[in-house]
């Protein structure tokens, strides 16, 4: 893949199923290279979260349409932390829950959720200088990023990670059942008709099963490090 400059850099996406360690390395690295993090699975979130309070059907996309017509989706920063707004409301906590990531599912398979996302996406990245992290910004939200990565691990692993981060939020689940979830979130992602979870064929896969997030994190700086020099040179 030849990189290339934007103007505040280059676009860095980020792929991978549930519990890869997408958010969390997303942060590190946008943080080392200065670099700005949307998280598009946040901004999916936020919208299971509206239409979920408003008592919407994940199938009934003309009232799904209506409510992205009438969404704000923003991001602050909070410190070290980056905050999620709907309509002004900072929803960070509430879009987390178990109940609202199996919704998610559904609704980021519904085209008008996908196609107003898409634009808002696209709109706050095409300057460069931004990560992007989700189950398809290297094939369908940005197929032209100069820096794609495939982030995978075991469907055991994954299930160990999001277990011991609900049990530190106190939520009573046990490792079967997380692991079962993410096994059905993977088959829900992997099926669905609109922008289905796969690796883009330029994207560098990552295994992280046996790797620590330090080693995961090394590897991407260095990768995206290369690919500046490469595009500063061909300037």
């Amino acid at each position: 893949m030849s990189a290339k400059l934007r103007v505040n850099g280059v676009i860095v996406a980020i792929d991978g199923p549930s519990g890869a360690g997408k958010s969390s390395l997303t942060k590190l690295l946008a943080k080392r290279l200065g670099y700005i993090h949307i998280d598009t699975g946040a901004m999916f979130r936020a919208v299971a979260l509206v239409a979920r309070r408003a008592g919407l059907s994940c199938e009934d996309d003309a009232a799904l349409a209506e409510l992205c017509r009438g969404l704000n989706i923003s991001f602050s920063r909070d410190g070290e932390s980056c905050r999620v707004l709907a309509n002004g409301e900072d929803v960070s906590t509430a879009i987390r829950s178990e109940e609202i990531g199996l919704f998610t599912s559904c609704i980021s398979a519904r085209k008008p959720v996908r196609d107003a996302l898409l634009a808002m996406q696209r709109k706050m990245a095409e300057t460069g200088g931004v990560i992007l992290e989700g189950r398809d910004i290297g094939t369908v939200v940005f197929p032209d990023a100069e820096v794609k990565f495939f982030l995978s691990a075991s469907a055991e692993e994954r299930g160990r990670r999001r277990h011991l981060e609900l049990s530190g939020r106190g939520e009573p689940v046990t490792l079967e059942e997380t692991i079962a979830k993410v096994v059905s979130r993977d088959r829900q992602d992997e099926g669905r008709e609109h922008a289905p979870l796969r690796k883009a064929d330029d994207a560098l896969a990552i295994d992280s099963t046996l790797l620590s997030i330090d080693q995961v994190l090394e590897l991407m700086e260095k990768t995206v490090r290369q690919r500046l020099r490469s595009a500063e040179g061909e300037e």
